[in-house]
């Protein structure tokens, strides 16, 4: 069975990578979308199994939508992960892998990473 995995992330180009080579292996269905208002809206339509939120974006921030997430009913237990440019890999070692006690890949994100973390939330 395919999991469905939201990207949010205002850079287009990281969006679709991230569908094309999470959708390339054939077990995801990935929805992207690149503006933190509109992530609600895919949220709410689309019911994802998990969310790959970017930390800062223009619009609204990440963590913004979380809690906008968090206040829905219907999407709050969905489990999600920041991903941000803001630390080094270096500094993600040092820090383990929570920022405020929230889930966090350090950017550049590499595939196996993202495969690693669907996997050991999503099982």
């Amino acid at each position: 069975m395919t999991k469905k995995i939201l990207v949010v992330d205002d850079e287009v180009v990281l969006t679709k990578m991230v569908k094309m080579n999470l959708e390339r292996t054939g077990n995801y269905e990935v929805q992207t979308v690149n503006e933190g208002l509109k992530a609600l809206q895919v949220a709410r339509e689309f019911r994802p199994d998990l969310i790959f939120m970017d930390v800062m974006m223009p619009d609204m921030s990440g963590d913004e939508v979380i809690a906008e997430i968090r206040e829905d009913p219907n999407l709050s237990t969905i489990p999600y992960v920041f991903m941000t440019a803001i630390v080094s890999k270096t500094e993600t070692e040092e820090m383990g892998s929570t920022i405020g006690g929230n889930e966090f890949l350090a950017k550049p994100v590499k595939t196996e990473e993202l495969i690693k973390t669907i996997e050991r939330i999503l099982g």
